[in-house]
C-alpha cells in the first residue's frame, strides 16, 4: 500500500504531544520494504514542507498549532481566499492570491500561518492534501489547440485548457463536463478532456444536468437497483398483509401540493367519547421493499434525499417505488408503518402506539382545496363530501391544540415565505410567487411533528439507538450579540450561563410582531441559529423546543427516515433488517452532508430561474423592501415579484456610507440617511448576471451602475 500524507498525519494526531520515530509511525501499517522506503521519503518531504516538524534527529511531531492549519480553501472571485480550519474554535486563515495559483476552490490544504510586516496573520499553502474537483462543468470556447472550458462555478476562475481536440458536433457555448488531467501550477492553467456534452445551456433539462454534475448529484440509478425496482410487485398481495393491522375501513386522506407525485403520509382522525381526538399518521412502509445493503438501499444512501427542482425531481428511489407501490395513492391498498396517537380535549398526548398496517387512502387532496373548504365550506372536488369536510374541521381543531402547545413550550416559528416558481410549457419561469402557507400546511406540519416526536420518545424510552434530528442551541457569543442588538430597541433578553431557552426567544418574536423592526430582529435571530443535522446523540432540537426528535414521516424522500423505520420495525418484531455497513454516527454525518448538498443545488436552480425571469426587465423600476444589509450593500426583495438582488454600496452616490455592525445598517456620513432591514425603497434593475445567478439594482435617483460586488452572499434560512 502507498501511504498518503493523511495516513501519517493521523498517527501523529493520535499521539499529539509525543514525538515519534519513523519506525514507530510506520509500525501501524503492513508495508513491504519498498513501500516503507517510499513512506520514509514522504515523511521527510512533509517535514521539508513544514507539514510535520522534526523535533530532533529521527523524531517527528505535529507542528505547533499556531504554525499549521489544515482545512478547506474557499477562493474568492478576485483571487484571494480563506482556509476554513478543521480544528474547532480556530479562525479562518486569509490566503493572498499569490499563494493560490496551484489551488482550486474546495481543495483540502495545509497552510503555514505567519505574521506579515503589516502585523496581520496570513497563510501560505504548503501542501494540497486532497483535490475537491476531478471534473468541472463549464461552457466550451473554441480556440487554438482544441480550445478551453470556462467553469460555470464562479469560484473556479481559471479556464481548463483542452488536452485533446473536442468531440465532433460540439458547438461553442455548449455546456460540457471536463475531466481534469493536470491541475494548475504557478505557470500553467489546468488541463482536461471533455467526457460528456450536456448541451445548450438554454435547455432547462441541461440546466438541471449541469447543477447535478456540479454538486455530484447522481442522475441515474445503477442497473442493479433498477433491476431490483422492476422486480417489486406493483400491487399489494395477500402475503404482504401477514402480521399487519387492517385499517382499510378508516378514512385516510393525503394532503400535499398540487404537483406532488410521491405521497409518504396519509392522515385520519376520529373524535372519541369525552372530547378526545384520535390521530392516525400512516407512513409508507418503504423498508418492506428496500432491504438494508441491497442495490436500492446503496443508491438511496448515496443520494440521501430526493432533490426537488422547479418542474423536475431527482428522486431518492426509482419511480416504480417513489410514485408507485410505496406512494399512498388513493383507492389502492398500501403498506404503512402507522403511528396512532390519542389526545385529550386540550390536545395533550395521553397514548400512542406503533404498528405495521395496510390502508386505502380515500382521497388525494391538495393544500389549496383543503384551505378553501375550511375557509368557505365550498369545494369543486367531489371527494370532499360532508363527512370528509367534518373530519377536516376536527383535524384543524387538533392542529390548533398542537400549535398552541408547541408555542407555549417555546418552539420558534419564523414563518418565512418560500418562492413558488411557475413554469411555462418550455420549462421557463412564467411567474415567481410567494408560496402561501395555509391552515392545510399547518395541519400536516403539526401531525408530522407529533408523529416524529412520538417515535423518537418511544425508541429513546426503550434505550434503542437511533438517528436523531438535532438542532443545537446558538453559541453564547451569538446570543450576546443578539442581546446587545435587542437593547437598541429597549428589548431585554436574559442569558443564563451562556444560554437561553427557546421560550425566551419566542417571547422576543412575539414582542416585535407587527413592529417596524420585526423583520430585522427575525433575520438577526435566524443568522444566530445553528443548522439542524442528523446525529446518533440525542442533543435535542432547540428550534422546536423538543428534548427528543427524529425524522420518521418521509422515507420515500429522506434516507434518515428509512433508517428510523428499520429500527422501529426491529423493535416491533417485523422482519429484521440486516445491519448497515456504517455506524449510526457515520450515517448521521453522511446524511447531513447529503442534505446540505441538495439544499445548495436547489438554491442554485431557484436563483437561476429568478435571473431568467428578470432578463427582459432591465431598466424597469420596482417597489421593494430591504431584506438584508451587509458592508458591501443592501439586498432588496421586490414587492410584486418574489425575487431579491443587491444594491451595491458603490452605487449609493449621494453620500459615503458606513456599515454599523451593531445595528446591522448602512449609515450615510453626511446626510445620515439610514438603510435597515424592512425599509421600503424603490429600485431599478441594472444588470442580470446568469453565470453568477445575481441581480444588480440601484436605488431610484441614483445613476451610477452597481460596481463589483463585495465578498459573500446573503445566507439562506436554516431548515429544521
Amino acid at each position: 500500500m502507498n501511504l498518503a500524507p493523511d495516513d501519517l498525519l493521523n498517527i501523529l494526531m493520535e499521539n499529539r504531544g509525543k514525538p515519534l520515530s519513523g519506525r514507530q509511525i510506520l509500525s501501524r501499517f503492513q508495508l513491504t520494504r519498498g513501500e516503507r522506503q517510499h513512506a520514509l521519503r514522504l515523511l521527510d518531504a512533509m517535514a521539508d514542507d513544514g507539514l510535520v516538524r522534526r523535533v530532533r534527529k529521527g523524531l517527528y511531531s505535529l507542528p505547533r498549532s499556531t504554525d499549521m492549519v489544515v482545512g478547506r480553501v474557499s477562493v474568492h472571485r478576485q483571487g484571494y481566499g480563506f482556509v476554513i480550519p478543521e480544528e474547532e474554535h480556530r479562525s479562518d486563515v486569509f490566503i493572498p492570491a499569490r499563494y493560490l495559483r496551484e489551488v482550486m476552490d474546495g481543495d483540502r490544504v495545509a497552510v503555514r500561518v505567519q505574521r506579515t510586516s503589516r502585523g496581520r496573520d496570513e497563510g501560505r499553502v504548503i501542501r494540497i492534501i486532497e483535490r475537491a474537483h476531478q471534473r468541472v462543468v463549464g461552457s466550451y470556447r473554441p480556440g487554438r489547440e482544441g480550445g478551453m472550458v470556462l467553469p460555470s462555478d464562479p469560484s473556479l476562475s481559471r479556464a481548463v485548457l483542452l488536452s485533446s481536440p473536442p468531440p465532433d458536433g460540439l458547438r461553442p457555448g455548449y455546456l460540457v463536463v471536463v475531466s481534469i488531467d493536470r491541475y494548475p501550477d504557478r505557470q500553467h492553467s489546468p488541463q482536461g478532456t471533455i467526457v460528456e456534452i450536456l448541451g445548450d445551456p438554454a435547455d432547462p433539462q441541461v440546466e438541471i444536468m449541469a447543477v447535478a454534475h456540479k454538486y455530484n448529484l447522481p442522475r441515474e440509478f445503477s442497473p442493479s437497483a433498477l433491476e431490483q425496482a422492476e422486480s417489486v410487485p406493483s400491487i399489494v398481495g395477500e402475503p404482504d398483509l401477514v402480521g399487519r393491522e387492517d385499517l382499510r375501513s378508516i378514512s385516510f386522506v393525503t394532503i400535499d401540493g398540487e404537483t406532488a407525485k410521491d405521497f409518504d403520509d396519509a392522515v385520519a382522525v376520529r373524535r372519541e367519547p369525552g372530547g378526545g381526538i384520535r390521530l392516525w399518521v400512516a407512513i409508507a412502509d418503504v423498508a418492506h421493499y428496500v432491504d438494508s445493503a441491497s442495490p436500492l438501499d446503496r443508491d438511496a444512501r448515496e443520494r440521501g434525499t430526493s432533490v426537488y427542482f422547479p418542474g423536475s425531481c431527482l428522486p431518492m428511489l426509482p419511480e416504480a417505488l417513489s410514485n408507485g407501490i410505496c406512494s399512498l395513492n388513493p383507492d389502492v391498498d398500501r403498506l404503512t408503518l402507522t403511528a396512532e396517537m390519542l389526545f385529550d380535549a386540550q390536545g395533550v398526548s395521553i397514548q400512542s402506539r406503533f404498528y405495521p398496517a395496510v390502508i386505502r387512502s380515500n382521497a388525494r387532496l391538495t393544500y389549496s382545496e383543503v384551505a378553501e373548504v375550511l375557509g368557505t365550506g365550498k369545494s369543486e372536488n367531489p371527494a370532499l363530501n360532508e363527512a370528509l369536510i367534518s373530519r377536516l374541521h376536527v383535524m384543524e381543531e387538533l392542529a390548533g391544540y398542537l400549535m398552541s402547545m408547541r408555542h407555549r413550550r417555546g418552539s420558534l416559528d419564523f414563518d418565512l415565505p418560500e418562492p413558488e416558481i411557475v413554469l411555462d410549457l418550455q420549462g421557463r419561469p412564467d411567474q415567481i410567487l410567494r408560496a402561501e402557507r395555509t391552515i392545510a400546511h399547518r395541519i400536516i406540519e403539526e401531525f408530522m411533528l407529533a408523529a416524529n416526536e412520538a417515535v423518537a420518545s418511544f425508541l429513546t424510552d426503550r434505550n434503542i439507538p437511533l438517528l436523531y434530528r438535532v438542532h443545537e442551541a446558538p453559541d453564547s457569543e451569538k446570543l450576546v450579540a443578539f442581546q446587545e442588538f435587542l437593547a437598541h430597541f429597549n428589548i431585554g433578553l436574559v442569558i443564563t450561563d451562556g444560554s437561553v431557552s427557546p421560550a425566551r426567544l419566542q417571547k422576543v418574536l412575539e414582542t416585535v410582531q407587527g413592529r417596524p423592526e420585526e423583520r430585522m430582529i427575525n433575520q438577526f435571530l435566524l443568522r444566530s441559529m445553528k443548522q439542524a443535522r442528523y446525529s446518533s446523540d440525542n442533543l435535542g432540537h432547540f428550534g422546536l423546543a423538543s428534548d427528543c426528535y427524529c425524522h420518521f414521516t418521509s422515507p420515500i424522500r429522506r434516507y434518515p427516515d428509512l433508517i428510523v423505520h428499520r429500527i422501529l420495525r426491529n423493535v416491533l418484531g417485523v422482519r429484521k433488517a440486516a445491519p448497515s455497513t456504517l455506524s449510526l454516527e457515520e450515517l448521521g454525518d453522511l446524511t447531513s452532508q447529503r442534505e446540505r448538498r441538495a439544499m445548495e443545488a436547489e438554491r442554485e436552480i431557484v436563483a437561476l430561474k429568478r435571473c431568467q425571469f428578470m432578463l427582459d426587465k432591465t431598466g424597469q423600476e420596482f417597489d421593494a423592501c430591504v431584506a438584508d444589509v451587509q458592508p458591501f450593500g443592501i439586498f432588496v426583495e421586490l414587492q410584486d415579484i418574489f425575487v431579491e438582488g443587491l444594491v451595491h454600496v458603490a452605487s449609493l452616490n449621494d453620500d459615503y456610507y458606513e456599515f454599523d455592525e451593531e445595528l446591522h445598517r448602512l449609515v450615510g456620513q453626511r446626510r445620515r440617511r439610514i438603510f435597515r432591514i424592512g425599509d421600503r425603497v424603490k429600485v431599478r434593475l441594472v444588470k442580470v448576471n446568469l453565470e453568477r445567478r445575481e441581480l444588480d439594482f440601484e436605488l431610484e435617483g441614483m445613476s451610477v451602475a452597481a460596481a463589483t460586488r463585495g465578498s459573500g452572499r446573503r445566507k439562506s434560512k436554516k431548515r429544521y
